[in-house]
């Protein structure tokens, strides 16, 4: 299958694309596609997020008498005027690099967790399938988000997650934090997943489901973990 194929085969034909893919996993085109919209998303929304982090910042008293008044006001003051440099470093190399490590890792995770069932499959079919799905959440899903981060004026508080439901909840809420892990297009990403690992596997589509949506579990744990650690050192 050419790219082309594999693009629109991921959204209409997901289980006979995601085998196709785990029979000669094709990896280096979807890559780089993948990691270009990103960096043009991180680009975009760059404008948005730092006004968000600047109201976060000003707002928080805490940090500002953790850090002292001259450290905060210069750290506020680099966010106010970031250089050009600066915003095409962490657009354009920091993101993708951070994403693709985030792929690397990610896939020798779920190749270890299907292990415990399987003999069979490669890393790089591994890695090949979770690139593929990924387009459901940075290319579909980063494509609404961008859209109603551009409607809204705000990264923050822009979410595809069950969190839409709750409009009025605390961005920094422990709530919040585990609302958006409940993400429409990573459920998604993570269902068809499965077909992908029940063919490099060569197991049951429910035993290829309970990894796939077991790392999202681990995946999902992390973040949160993360997020409450962020809470609390923001104060």
């Amino acid at each position: 299958m050419n790219f082309f194929q594999r693009f629109q085969g991921i959204f209409f034909n997901p289980q006979l694309t995601l085998k196709g893919i785990s029979e000669k996993p094709l990896w280096v085109d979807a890559l780089l596609f993948l990691l270009i919209l990103v960096s043009l998303f991180s680009f975009i929304t760059a404008p948005y997020l730092r006004q968000d982090s600047l109201q976060i910042m000003k707002d928080n008293i805490k940090m500002q008498e953790r850090m002292g008044e001259d450290n905060f006001n210069r750290m506020i003051e680099r966010l106010e005027n970031p250089s050009k440099a600066m915003v095409i470093i962490s657009s354009f190399i920091m993101t993708p690099l951070g994403i693709l490590i985030g792929f690397l890792f990610s896939s020798l995770i779920i190749l270890v967790m299907g292990r415990f069932t399987s003999t069979e499959g490669k890393y790089i079919q591994v890695f090949a399938a979770f690139l593929h799905a990924n387009f459901i959440d940075k290319i579909l899903g980063n494509a609404v988000r961008l859209i109603l981060v551009l409607l809204r004026k705000s990264v923050i508080q822009t979410t595809t997650s069950l969190a839409l439901f709750f409009p009025q909840s605390e961005v920094t809420s422990t709530a919040y934090a585990v609302m958006t892990q409940f993400d429409f297009f990573q459920l998604w990403l993570f269902g068809i997943f499965g077909y992908g690992l029940a063919h490099i596997f060569k197991i049951e589509t429910k035993k290829a489901l309970f990894i796939s949506y077991g790392f999202w579990l681990l995946k999902s744990l992390f973040n949160v973990a993360l997020a409450l650690i962020r809470m609390r050192y923001m104060g």
